[in-house]
């Protein structure tokens, strides 16, 4: 299929605050899917133009306060409308000043441990996202805590992480790590993993990641 013809991803990867190595790792890997073109930018004022040309706007690595408030007014339309949200690691550490992104993403990032191997498991293999998986997959990153448990805002917990498995993690035996949810038309797709750019060339990685883009751009 020619580019022309494929659907575009908006990747989205401005930070304000830590920023990401892992960045242009994971901005190849997007663009090297399969399926989409994607547009990477780190201007805000991407999101002062229509976004209905875009299958799915992807948050990679964001942090701090990243967008204007025009162009949080288009992203919210945009997604109520039926746009497809993914966001990915530190996306969840981004608007904290903005409550209608965390209903969106379902949590917000709170603390995590060191960098280290630990073991996801598999709550639910009925996605695109998971479907490859194992019911035990050992990986390496930051484990991220969230400030909430976003089963209570309603998502549908895809991995959680085996807090057995490595050092420091709290927030007990059903610590979610990828979910998705329904936004007003729109579909919504959050991983926390994603910390090492050598995560981008994992193949179950990219697989998990490629499920989630596509599920959260179907419309």
């Amino acid at each position: 299929m020619p580019a022309s013809a494929r659907p575009a991803l908006l990747v989205y990867t401005r930070t304000t605050d830590y920023r990401h190595d892992s960045i242009p790792a994971g901005v190849a890997a997007l663009r090297a899917l399969g399926g989409f073109t994607a547009d990477a930018t780190e201007d805000p004022a991407a999101f002062e133009e229509p976004l209905d040309r875009y299958a799915a706007v992807v948050f990679l690595s964001t942090s701090g306060e990243v967008l204007t408030p025009a162009g949080r007014r288009r992203l919210a339309a945009y997604v109520e409308a039926g746009g497809g949200f993914v966001g990915v690691h530190a996306a969840a550490c981004t608007e904290y000043g903005w409550p209608y992104y965390g209903e969106l993403l379902g949590a917000r990032f709170d603390r995590h441990p060191a960098f280290q191997p630990g073991r996801v498991v598999t709550e639910d293999h009925d996605h695109p996202a998971t479907r490859h998986l194992p019911g035990v997959w050992e990986f390496t990153d930051e484990w991220y805590d969230f400030r909430t448990d976003p089963r209570a805002a309603g998502v549908r917990v895809l991995l959680r992480a085996d807090e057995s498995s490595y050092d420091g993690g709290g927030m007990g035996d059903g610590h979610p790590l990828a979910w998705c949810r329904r936004q007003g038309a729109g579909r919504v797709f959050y991983t926390a993993l994603g910390h090492a750019a050598e995560a981008y060339g994992d193949p179950d990685f990219r697989a998990h990641l490629f499920g989630g883009v596509t599920w959260a751009a179907a419309r």
